[in-house]
């Protein structure tokens, strides 16, 4: 199996995961997990050769979550996605 093959593919279980520090604001972990979604994304983006931002539309943004499992991204990680594709090129 390629690497690429395993990154695209849905998680069936979950990585070890350390607990998040408590008493931050709320907003904090919104945007904290926003962040690990939208690098998930922009990684399967990546393997599948999406290279540039204006390639990676908000349609095929959402159709890659759908393969990889998660829930579809909002307008706002869709943009977080294209600006990690970005200063990656």
């Amino acid at each position: 199996m390629t690497a690429s093959a395993t990154l695209t593919t849905p998680l069936t279980t979950s990585p070890k995961k350390k607990p998040l520090p408590a008493g931050q604001p709320r907003e904090w972990y919104v945007s904290h997990n926003r962040r690990l979604k939208a690098m998930r994304l922009a990684i399967a983006l990546l393997d599948a050769g999406v290279y540039t931002p204006a390639q990676a539309h908000n349609v095929r943004i959402r159709s890659t979550a759908a393969r990889i499992g998660v829930h579809p991204p909002s307008n706002t990680t869709c943009h977080l996605v294209r600006s990690l594709i970005r200063h990656h090129a």
